[in-house]
């Protein structure tokens, strides 16, 4: 890919992805989008993955590693409250070149394979209704499962727009939603689940501490809430007996 097209890349990424929920990412993007040595970095990104993503994973991922360097000062993750954004980009280049290697090893041997909690708002109810038309306890079996988070659904509570809390009322992973439209009929307690499966072609071992890390650095610095689910069902699922799933 030439220059051109890695600098159009940064550029779609900053307007179309970060706009809106990254200001650190959509800053740094447009500012990566004129560098050359930033844009050459990424072309040792593995193919098919995408380059913006793990870039900024493999930065914020040496960053969580404790790596001593101002850029940290930056990253919400890391520092409360952080600093403008404004005066990140020197930082973020100085901290890149040096440490290409490290950047260069990371990129190459990673994966994009984020775990987004959130999404279970929406599996809880669906996995109900379908639970309610054949009334058998239900087979789960992931395709892309990366840690498998998703597949302990019936492991959290749910809220959706009032007090009322639905699934496992006692968990210690909470995730909130908001229903757009007519609100639908959801059950409180969840369905049976008979047998849970994930498939991945890498699959991610929470107790790995690197593999831990790595899932975590690529969700983005702002991301607070989103933090705070990760970690909350790392935990519980690093707590369930290995026996009730398999991937």
């Amino acid at each position: 890919m030439d220059q051109k097209a890695l600098s159009n890349m940064f550029k779609r990424f900053s307007e179309e992805e970060c706009k809106g929920t990254s200001e650190l990412y959509e800053f740094l993007s447009l500012q990566i989008a004129s560098d050359e040595q930033l844009l050459e970095l990424s072309t040792y990104v593995s193919e098919g993955q995408p380059k913006p993503n793990m870039l900024f994973g493999a930065v914020h991922y040496l960053l969580l590693q404790g790596s001593n360097h101002q850029l940290k000062d930056y990253y919400e993750s890391i520092t409360n409250p952080p600093k403008n954004k404004e005066g990140s980009f020197p930082l973020f280049k100085d901290f890149c070149l040096k440490n290409k290697q490290k950047i260069i090893n990371i990129v190459k041997s990673k994966l994009v394979q984020t775990n987004e909690v959130r999404r279970c708002a929406y599996l809880y109810p669906t996995f109900c209704y379908a639970f309610n038309q054949v009334n058998k306890p239900l087979a789960m079996i992931e395709i892309g499962t990366s840690a498998g988070l998703q597949l302990m659904w019936d492991k959290f509570s749910y809220s959706y727009g009032n007090d009322n809390k639905f699934g496992d009322v006692n968990s210690t992973v909470h995730i909130t939603a908001e229903v757009k439209g007519e609100r639908p009929e959801i059950p409180i307690s969840s369905p049976p689940v008979k047998s849970r499966i994930g498939v991945d072609l890498n699959i991610i071992d929470f107790n790995n501490d690197e593999d831990y890390n790595w899932l975590k650095s690529l969700i983005w610095p702002e991301h607070k809430e989103r933090l705070k689910l990760f970690d909350d069902a790392a935990e519980l699922l690093k707590k369930t007996p290995s026996k009730s799933y398999k991937w």
